[in-house]
């Protein structure tokens, strides 16, 4: 059975992904694969604080709370994802990735992932 661990690996090795932090809601990090000279912990810290305006943005507009979302700048793009009511994903790509098949997968997959936490 794959572990958290081979997730978060395979999901780094895909092009155009740059990071990929599992995160509790505390903001540290459960797992992660940055870069070398990334800060998973710096990055971490700032989710729960993303989230939460976006849960607060989608109760107001519609009754719920955020799923996943895409944040794009311009050196790439974040995704973020509630996997669990205790475990977040944050994965950063590069600004020309085609992070598509990324989205369906993390949507199709959701349940199966969180399972290995």
């Amino acid at each position: 059975m794959p572990t958290i661990r081979d997730f978060v690996e395979a999901l780094g090795r895909r092009e155009g992904v740059e990071a990929v932090i599992i995160l509790g809601n505390d903001g540290l990090p459960i797992d992660s694969r940055v870069p070398p000279g990334g800060d998973p912990d710096a990055l971490a810290a700032l989710i729960p604080n993303v989230l939460r305006a976006c849960d607060q943005l989608g109760a107001t507009a519609s009754g719920s709370g955020l799923e996943m979302g895409v944040l794009e700048y311009g050196a790439g793009a974040a995704v973020v994802a509630n996997l669990s009511p205790n475990a977040k994903l944050l994965v950063l790509a590069r600004p020309n990735a085609n992070i598509g098949p990324l989205l369906y997968d993390l949507k199709r997959f959701r349940a199966e992932i969180a399972g290995l936490l």
